[in-house]
């Protein structure tokens, strides 16, 4: 929601790179922690003008060697950006996933892993998103919808969340 604004104001790598992030944070001041963020912006745009010509890079060693970029955001930037197949696991995708059994991870690197195992490489950027969507619609943190879930019977968690233990 915020990328129209701050793309038309910095169209480019070099642009933000000359920015300091105080000019930023007016941009991104909606996120959380902008502060921190339009600093992370600033440099990581520098270190792409400097290491890689102004272009984003388009492997993960090299985006997790930005500033304030993790496995995370490398996903989203490789599964979006380059079409590449990539599993980003966020807060939805690793409870979502969790829940349905789908892995059994006590971290996201841990869930990234074994859902690389479990989808089929074709569909990891789908499958992402249609974790996402899930968790956000229906699988929610405190009070999933298991009653509405079309999955709810073959999902090994619904039967904590149902009353009766029946979807009606």
């Amino acid at each position: 929601m915020v990328t129209p604004a701050l793309f038309a104001a910095y169209p480019s790598a070099e642009a933000m790179a000359a920015a300091e992030p105080a000019d930023i944070e007016p941009y991104i001041k909606t996120c959380g922690l902008f502060t921190t963020k339009a600093k992370n912006i600033v440099r990581a745009s520098r270190q792409i003008v400097e290491q890689h010509a102004g272009r984003v890079p388009h492997t993960m060693e090299e985006l997790i060697a930005l500033p304030g970029v993790g496995r995370k955001t490398a996903n989203v930037v490789l599964a979006v950006g380059f079409a590449q197949d990539a599993i980003a696991v966020d807060t939805h995708v690793f409870r979502v996933a969790n829940r349905l059994g789908l892995v059994r991870a006590k971290t996201p690197r841990e869930a990234e892993l074994q859902l690389m195992d479990v989808v089929p490489k074709s569909e990891w950027s789908r499958a992402h998103h249609w974790l996402i969507h899930h968790g956000r619609e229906i699988c929610h943190a405190r009070k999933p919808a298991c009653a509405r879930c079309f999955l709810a019977d073959l999902c090994p968690s619904a039967k904590r969340y149902l009353k009766d233990g029946s979807r009606s």
